[in-house]
């Protein structure tokens, strides 16, 4: 077993981050920028600010580093290549946005078809991601 390049862990959780940053602010910026004013106003919450949004950015890169770094992780048992990199992303996907995400949302009584249409953004967003990432990083 090859040892892991840890430099390109990180250079593809770089361009992986880099896209599910562009996802996300596609997703909760533009999309839904509008919905999550008007349940911020519901709840009486004040909207986020700049340090999270920074925050958020930054997290998103580790997530992307982290998804990269378990796809290095399972090459080895399932080989390199795009069909691990979208068991990775559908693993991932599934804990964050089917059972994290979804159970988050029901909490604050976001409809059906909003869940549903966050879950389909996410199916196309991590794969997308996290193939991205996968394409950069080589075994040393």
């Amino acid at each position: 077993m090859n040892k892991i390049n840890f430099g390109r862990v990180l250079l593809g959780g770089f361009v992986a981050g880099f896209v599910l940053n562009i996802g996300e602010f596609v997703l909760n910026g533009i999309l839904l920028a509008d919905r999550m004013q008007a349940d911020m106003k519901r709840m009486n919450l004040t909207p986020p600010g700049t340090v999270f949004g920074l925050l958020a950015v930054g997290l998103t890169f580790i997530f992307g580093i982290l998804a990269v770094l378990l796809y290095a992780l399972i090459r080895s048992r399932l080989g390199p290549g795009p069909k691990t990199a979208l068991i990775v992303a559908l693993i991932l996907w599934f804990c964050l946005y089917v059972y994290s995400g979804t159970t988050n949302m029901m909490l604050i009584s976001v409809p059906p078809k909003i869940i549903v249409m966050i879950l389909a953004w996410g199916l196309v967003e991590y794969p997308l991601g996290i193939l991205a990432g996968a394409a950069v990083y080589k075994e040393s």
